[in-house]
């Protein structure tokens, strides 16, 4: 396998506040790799420099070999990115969100329509092709934000949050779709604070506290390394909870 993200020394400061803190860590070709913490940890700021919506302080990021401050661009289209909040365009109905979105990456509508109602198979709302997204159920939302961030045939799809606020059926629902797509040899990159979460998706995790890294290996080796659940782990190596 070889990386497809390296992060060295990586650091984020907001004025006085430090948010990451120097992390290491390389994501691999095909893996699901998670970031497991509570709010507050840093997760969301990792994602959004992989993601280049923000510019690193210090230290080295690279996705695909390329720098994030030299190659936003390049990197962005080679992107799929579910985000933890609901975005979808309120105005347009559950087809017309993945179309339009298309347009971003230069997909032409024929295409973009084609590859939508792909997706809407996929996510097993082809029949809601027409509906307003304010009739849509949280969980057919996050599906449909999944099926957006992979309009663009992404080689890296990162999700922040994938199942935040979601009863137990619809995470299940949502968890079956990543799975499927890990079976494809995805690459997915995740944040979560569900313990069952990241047993269930990750390869590995990078266990997360104040923005440190304190940890990174599957989840079975952390657990039979440490002794306990993941949650245990967490509060052996962090003094705290995941819920703070």
């Amino acid at each position: 396998m070889s990386s497809v993200i390296t992060a060295v020394d990586l650091a984020k400061q907001y004025g006085d506040f430090t948010a990451v803190r120097g992390i290491r860590f390389a994501i691999e070709h095909g893996e699901c790799f998670g970031f497991l913490g509570p709010n507050g940890a840093g997760k969301t700021t990792v994602m959004k420099m992989i993601a280049c919506f923000l510019p690193p302080t210090s230290g080295d990021l690279t996705v695909f070999g390329m720098p994030v401050l030299e190659h936003p661009a390049e990197i962005k289209t080679r992107l799929g990115v579910m985000p933890q909040d609901d975005n979808l365009d309120p105005d347009l109905n559950v087809i017309e969100n993945l179309v339009v979105y298309a347009r971003y990456f230069g997909i032409a509508k024929c295409e973009a329509e084609q590859r939508a109602n792909e997706l809407l198979r996929f996510i097993e709302l082809q029949e809601r092709q027409k509906t307003p997204i304010k009739e849509l159920s949280g969980g057919m939302k996050r599906r449909l934000l999944l099926a957006r961030a992979l309009i663009n045939h992404p080689e890296i799809i990162l999700l922040d949050e994938p199942t935040t606020g979601l009863d137990p059926a619809s995470r299940h629902s949502v968890w079956e779709k990543l799975n499927d797509l890990k079976y494809d040899n995805a690459t997915l990159l995740l944040t979560t604070h569900y313990i069952e979460e990241a047993e269930q998706l990750c390869d590995r995790v990078a266990i997360m506290d104040r923005g440190v890294v304190v940890a990174i290996d599957s989840p079975q080796s952390l657990m039979a390394l440490h002794g306990g659940n993941l949650e245990a782990v967490y509060l052996k190596l962090t003094g705290r909870t995941l819920e703070g």
